[in-house]
């Protein structure tokens, strides 16, 4: 590539990566509204590790989950004090990175095709940067963000790693990979995804009579990943119970007919790109497919391509580019699993968050192959390139009205992220000091041991306290403890949810009180 295409693609790179950060952080503090409960109790466990100075590789609570999200806002809250916009910084941060991991990876996958490499690099990152699944999940704070990211560096620095024979990108390869496992669940299977890349190197490297350089490149990288998921690994030796806690209630395997049940979700979960998405308001726009249209179809294209690839370098036992779709579609049905196997809110586009940048990689393919067709076709240049611009101002635009404009106000959406509990929590944090604060959790949700078996539900309320306060300021009770509430002076009671029998036990064992209504919930005001 010569100098001048090369500063024309870091300037469209450039402002693949301005967008990227602009989905991601534009209003952050806004949308989506509230603070799930899940979400919430990362941000307190952060805040006690930080405090305590305890962290752990993995924290049981709430199904369990892998310590490295945890650590990363206790970082945040250290560096920009403890609040929401400190929680979702992590994962928007996370994103963006992601997208500029996802340009690398494609530079490096297609990397004996210097014209097409950049080409498919600068879309499956523009495609990534604007996208709605990508953006939905780079603004939470759940830790599955972290999941594409780790997945991308380790696959760059391993291919790279072959390609430069470094060892040193070997090693950086390993530190991602291990660092994976304190990441998602999901993340486990990506192990699956390594013969794929090992198996053709290994090759390649056999027909350069160069097998003890592959040995000792390989080696490094497992040996860093070892050490880097040793910690994680000796507690999961020391509590079992906890390697598959979160996945056991869903997975097929508990259903009456697991074979019925894995056709479906197979089915559900190839359908979702293009045909019928995840259901759930908080992962996306319900029922929508997760890519939009055209980039569903270059999606498939690249998918196809991928295939058609392979059959052929079988056929004539070819390895060198061929290599990069045997791994992108083993990577592709491989983090489909941890989504296909299970059956509960089917397809579920966060347990299958691993395959958003093979995905991308596969719309980038599909999109380079469009123009290229359209190129043949064409002979004026500048049509091309004004129908180039305008499809990539059209999938601009429609991803960002689709979130910003119209999912981000659906009423359901304020529903899922429970708003009300962000509402609750700020009203209590508006009372004055002296004010005694009870707060019974009559909500659904995971005890959580710390919290004296209060559900996951009053995290949200809990984290708003402590933002404020540097601690839990009220007391959390559940419906059969009101017997418990002691208000000397002045007092109030809030109810998480609507309960006409609670709400009338209260009155009468504090006859001196008054229901008043705030917003969405009720209170109940003690000698105000």
């Amino acid at each position: 590539m010569n100098g001048k295409l090369k500063i024309l693609s870091f300037f469209y790179l450039l402002i693949i990566i301005i967008l990227a950060i602009f989905f991601r952080f534009w209003k952050l503090n806004e949308i989506p509204p509230g603070l799930y409960p899940d979400v919430a109790i990362n941000g307190t466990e952060a805040f006690f590790s930080l405090k305590n100075k305890d962290f752990k590789v993995f924290y049981p609570e709430n199904y369990g989950r892998e310590g490295l999200m945890m650590w990363l806002i206790a970082l945040s809250f250290k560096i920009f004090g403890v609040s929401i916009f400190s929680i979702r910084i992590v994962a928007a941060t996370i994103g963006v990175l992601t997208v500029l991991g996802l340009y690398l990876l494609a530079r490096e996958l297609f990397f004996y095709d210097r014209e097409s490499s950049e080409k498919i690099s600068l879309l499956s990152s523009f495609f990534l940067a604007v996208s709605f699944w990508h953006t939905n999940f780079s603004r939470i704070g759940f830790r599955v963000i972290l999941l594409p990211f780790v997945l991308v560096f380790s696959f760059y620095f391993l291919l790279r790693s072959y390609r430069k024979k470094s060892i040193f990108d070997s090693i950086l390869a390993g530190v991602f990979f291990g660092l994976g496992f304190y990441t998602y669940t999901s993340f486990r299977m990506a192990v699956l995804i390594l013969p794929f890349i090992f198996v053709p190197f290994w090759f390649l490297y056999k027909k350069e009579r160069a097998q003890r350089q592959f040995l000792l490149l390989t080696s490094f990288f497992l040996l860093s990943t070892f050490f880097v998921a040793l910690p994680i690994g000796i507690y999961f030796l020391k509590n079992p119970q906890d390697f598959i806690s979160r996945a056991t209630p869903v997975s097929i395997f508990k259903a009456e007919s697991p074979i019925k049940e894995f056709l479906k979700s197979l089915i559900l979960h190839l359908g979702m790109f293009n045909f019928h998405g995840d259901p759930n308001w908080r992962h996306n726009f319900s029922g929508k497919p997760m890519l939009f249209w055209p980039v569903g179809i270059s999606f498939l294209i690249g998918f196809f391509i991928s295939i058609k690839e392979v059959i052929s370098s079988i056929k004539n036992k070819t390895f060198h580019l061929p290599s990069s779709y045997f791994l992108l579609l083993a990577w592709f049905f491989i983090m489909l699993l941890p989504g296909i196997l299970t059956r509960e809110g089917i397809p579920h586009s966060l347990r299958v968050a691993g395959v958003i940048p093979v995905v991308f990689l596969f719309s980038g393919m599909g999109g380079w192959w469009v123009y290229q067709i359209l190129e043949k076709k064409l002979k004026n240049k500048s049509i091309l390139v004004l129908i180039s611009f305008l499809f990539l101002l059209l999938v601009l635009f429609f991803e960002f009205n689709k979130y910003f404009l119209v999912w981000a106000k659906k009423p359901e959406v304020k529903s899922e992220y429970t708003q009300e509990y962000l509402l609750m929590g700020n009203y209590l944090n508006s009372l004055p000091e002296d004010v005694e604060r009870y707060v019974i959790v009559n909500r659904g949700g995971e005890p959580v041991s710390w919290a004296n078996k209060i559900p996951v539900s009053a995290q949200t309320i809990m984290f708003l306290e402590i933002a404020k306060y540097g601690q839990i300021k009220s007391n959390y009770l559940l419906p059969e403890e009101v017997e418990k509430i002691k208000i000397d002076k002045k007092g109030i009671i809030l109810l998480m949810a609507q309960d006409q029998e609670l709400a009338n036990k209260i009155s009468n064992l504090f006859p001196q009180g008054n229901w008043k209504k705030e917003k969405d919930f009720w209170v109940y005001q003690i000698n105000f």
